[in-house]
């Protein structure tokens, strides 16, 4: 196994000459890639080391992959001499991605790169041990910020901790949201080749099933990075272990002695992965190495599904949840008379990790405009970091009205786009359907078709009339199902769950205290809407909806007991379905 030797569950240092001599050689001539920049720094991998790595490749990728995928991988340094790793890896999972028919890669150090048409030709990009103010262009930096708030994937290791990241006088950190966006900054570190033992945070998830439960040992240069990084934000998968490894020689660099290693987060709906452990060259030669990283890239690339709710927030309900497919949400219409920080805040306190948008609802008491298309750029920016401060994210809006003409439907899909949105919530014209699925298409954003009562929502009201209406739709046009409407008119919702299916994109679940039209909320378990037995209909179908959407619209300024309620008859139900 190269450098790292499997010995009893563990992975063992040995020492290896061939690399500690290859460590040296930082700058050669030149790597036999397709490398763009005028300052390409070559560097000859030998040949000892490449049948190292071609050895090590994985056989079979642990996803299939949805489409052909294509991995832009930067490894620009600016200012450092930067990682012989990086080259390493670059091999390494070029030809992953050949072996395995996973994806192809392209290298490049030119930042032209990250215009928006060239960027849109990749699934993830791979910032690979990068360090320094790669780019400053403020559109270049909005257009890779857009790119994975909007569904791309991000990879990053080691260096890539201060990549934009200015050296010298009056240097730091000189884009902190790429830092939000990654899940941590800084590169203290001890020793280039570092003992430490590795806890698995995450038994269980995916990306970690190539290494032992128990956890391992390993060398390598770790570094201990500081905020933005919290369990808050993200789910980390490995650690240091503090109780097993002598950290004695020098104080804790933090402390909370949290020295995550490897961690995974949504940052809207982009995929985001790094990981410490790419210091060294060896590390591509190792098999088990190089399985975690091609499950890593199949994570962002959007092939290998895998949870990423900040690891402060699990708990046996969560994991539950996890394992079904599902995610409990806050529909903003419960908290619609405050704004919506308020209500991403109220979300937070109620434990919940996901929400739902309401185009109708002011902001902020700064932002005095509604949650719509017309917020700039900066507002955008300003709801993005409120939802990462509370480690909440957004994956529904309702909008009012999405026009049918051209012009006001992509604004409306470059809105979403921009805020990370799965699924739009919205009663449409019905003769402005095509031009709508063709935008669904184009921005892979789903529709949800809502429905009031019958007056209200004519083409939508029941679930036999909306069904009509998405006849010979394609898969991103289906259904908020809003369970309070159906209650009011008579519908059973276990009945009509099952002539919609698999269309449900959304539930906005109540539950009456009386089946009439004049029924209101009550605590979900405590009235006549048969929650469980709804719920339990959802999970014998196998439908996993973008959220179950927590509305709650009764005693508007009082309802915070009665929401939590609901939520925690939720984590019940999920915690029964998930044995």
């Amino acid at each position: 196994m190269g450098i790292l030797e499997r010995r009893t569950g563990f992975l063992k240092p040995r020492v290896c000459m061939a690399a500690v001599l290859g460590y040296v050689f930082i700058s050669l001539v030149a790597l036999a890639y397709e490398i763009g920049g005028p300052e390409d720094q070559g560097y000859v991998i030998s040949d000892e080391d490449r049948e190292k790595i071609m050895a090590a490749l994985p056989d079979k990728a642990p996803g299939s992959p949805a489409k052909a995928r294509k991995l832009l991988i930067f490894d620009l340094n600016v200012g450092y001499a930067g990682h012989p790793s990086r080259f390493y890896a670059n091999l390494a999972f070029q030809e992953m991605g050949r072996k395995t028919g996973a994806f192809d890669v392209i290298i490049s150090r030119d930042p032209a790169v990250f215009e928006k048409a060239r960027l849109a030709e990749f699934d993830a990009v791979f910032l690979n041990n990068t360090v320094g103010n790669l780019f400053d262009n403020p559109d270049l930096r909005q257009n890779l910020l857009e790119f994975v708030y909007g569904g791309g994937g991000l990879i990053g290791v080691h260096g890539t901790t201060v990549a934009f990241w200015r050296w010298g006088e009056n240097g730091g950190d000189d884009w902190p949201e790429f830092g939000r966006m990654l899940g941590g900054r800084g590169a203290n570190h001890r020793d280039a080749r570092e003992h430490v033992h590795i806890k698995v945070d995450s038994p269980g998830h995916p990306l970690v099933a190539p290494f032992p439960k128990e956890g391992f040992e390993i060398r390598d240069e770790f570094f201990r990075v500081t905020d933005p990084y919290s369990r808050n934000r993200v789910r980390v998968l490995l650690s240091i272990d503090v109780e097993k490894t002598d950290l004695s020689a020098m104080p804790h660099e933090r402390g909370d002695r949290d020295y995550a290693v490897a961690w995974v987060r949504h940052y809207g709906r982009g995929r985001v992965f790094y990981s410490t452990i790419a210091h060294n060259p060896y590390h591509f030669w190792n098999p088990t190495m190089l399985n975690f990283y091609l499950g890593a890239a199949q994570f962002a690339l959007g092939d290998l599904p895998a949870p990423t709710i900040p690891s402060a927030r699990i708990t046996p309900a969560i994991e539950a949840q996890e394992k079904l497919g599902w995610r409990l949400g806050i529909v903003a219409y419960t908290f619609h008379r405050y704004t919506l920080f308020e209500t991403i805040e109220k979300t937070d306190q109620l434990g919940l990790a996901y929400m739902g948008g309401l185009d109708f609802q002011k902001v902020s008491k700064d932002i005095d405009k509604n949650f719509n298309a017309d917020l700039s750029d900066e507002e955008l920016k300003a709801i993005r970091l409120k939802l990462d401060d509370a480690g909440v994210r957004m994956l529904t809006c309702f909008y009012s009205v999405i026009p049918g003409d051209e012009e006001g439907c992509r604004k409306v899909f470059e809105f979403a786009r921009k805020m990370g949105i799965k699924t739009l919530i919205s009663e449409p014209p019905v003769e402005a359907l095509d031009t709508i699925e063709r935008f669904c298409d184009e921005y892979n954003i789903q529709l949800a078709i809502h429905n009031h009562d019958q007056k209200a929502s004519p083409h939508y009201w029941s679930p036999e009339a909306v069904m009509q209406v998405c006849e010979g739709r394609g898969p991103r046009i289906g259904v908020c199902a809003d369970m309070g409407y159906w209650m009011r008119s008579g519908i059973d919702p276990v009945a009509g769950l099952k002539t919609i299916g698999h269309r449900l994109f959304e539930v906005q679940m109540h539950d009456l205290n009386e089946l009439s039209s004049d029924g209101h909320d009550v605590p979900w378990g405590t009235g006549a809407g048969r929650i469980r037995e709804f719920l339990e209909e959802v999970h014998r179908q196998g439908i996993k909806p973008t959220m179950f959407g927590l509305e709650y619209s009764y005693n508007w300024y009082e309802s915070m007991p009665e929401v939590e309620q609901s939520a925690r008859f939720f984590d019940e139900v999920t915690l029964d379905l998930a044995k």
